[in-house]
């Protein structure tokens, strides 16, 4: 359908680009996106996967990132005080990334959706389902953990790629991208250079912020422990996670999952903090089922 922008969404009045893929009218489902990264982190043909299984699907881009708002008059982030616990540069918190999810759903007239995020996406879902639990019909979190820093510690090698200085050139952006993937990507799986230098070389073109990335990071780490607060989700949650993840260590998935009554974790050997292709089959199938599981539930209830 192409990249639309949704105008004053959610509380902090902000635009909010998004895209949409599959029928209007089947059951809606939101794609939130991971630290520093746009929605071309769904790739298409994952979302074409997912729209086949018979979900509309709406990605979109997180604030500070791509085509969304970019809060360029905030205060500068800093990120190293941050890391040493202060806190006090952050210009806004995940609850606040959340309330723009709930905001683009206003702003498609959708009661409820589908909410489904990876990595610092699924903090966002977390906590729409904890804060907003009338608006979410399932919650699947993909690689991401509980706010709790016991759990889901990175290796340092992949700490280091979160630290690592941004890219000024389109090309260092594609050469930075694959460096980092080689790092936190899945071992188990070969990974497509050509299509993540594609990507980036793409996203560097559509916005190139590292303050708005730095803003992004303060962001989760100036966010509490979402654990006693997890327990009170109800909604069917699927916590789906890659057993060699070295950014977000596999601990945080078997956390979530314990905290949030009911919820079916899946482990996946071989996957790593990416999506690989190879592994699109079976995570939109996980994600249909949960899907089918959930719509079920709302139709009896109605």
């Amino acid at each position: 359908m192409g990249v639309e922008t949704a105008r004053d969404v959610g509380p902090s009045g902000i635009d909010v680009a998004f895209e949409r893929f599959g029928a209007p009218d089947a059951p809606p489902l939101l794609l939130i996106m991971g630290l520093a990264t746009q929605m071309l982190g769904w790739p298409d043909g994952f979302c074409e996967m997912l729209a086949n299984c018979g979900v509309h699907v709406i990605r979109f881009d997180n604030r500070d990132v791509g085509l969304s708002i970019h809060l360029h008059d905030a205060p500068k982030a800093n990120v190293m005080a941050a890391v040493q616990g202060d806190t006090s540069s952050a210009s806004y918190v995940l609850a606040d990334m959340a309330a723009d999810a709930v905001g683009l759903l206003d702003a498609l007239e959708l009661d409820s959706a589908h909410i489904v995020g990876a990595s610092m996406g699924g903090m966002i879902a977390q906590i729409v389902a904890i804060d907003h639990p009338e608006r979410v019909r399932s919650l699947t979190s993909i690689m991401s953990t509980t706010g709790d820093t016991s759990v889901g510690r990175p290796t340092p090698a992949a700490l280091g790629t979160l630290l690592s200085p941004p890219a000024s050139s389109r090309d260092e952006a594609m050469d930075r991208a694959v460096k980092v993937f080689r790092i936190i990507g899945s071992p188990g799986f070969e990974l497509d250079v050509d299509e993540l230098r594609d990507r980036a070389g793409r996203a560097f073109d559509r916005a190139n912020d590292p303050q708005g990335v730095a803003r992004q990071m303060l962001a989760v780490i100036a966010s509490p422990d979402r654990t006693a607060a997890l327990r009170t989700v109800s909604a069917p949650t699927l916590v789906l996670h890659g057993a060699d993840d070295s950014l977000v260590n596999v601990s945080g998935a078997r956390a979530t999952a314990e905290a949030i009554p009911g919820a079916e974790v899946v482990i996946i050997d071989g996957m790593g903090h990416d999506l690989p292709r190879a592994l699109w089959p079976h995570i939109t199938e996980r994600i249909a089922e949960l899907v089918a599981r959930a719509e079920s539930v709302v139709r009896a209830r109605d």
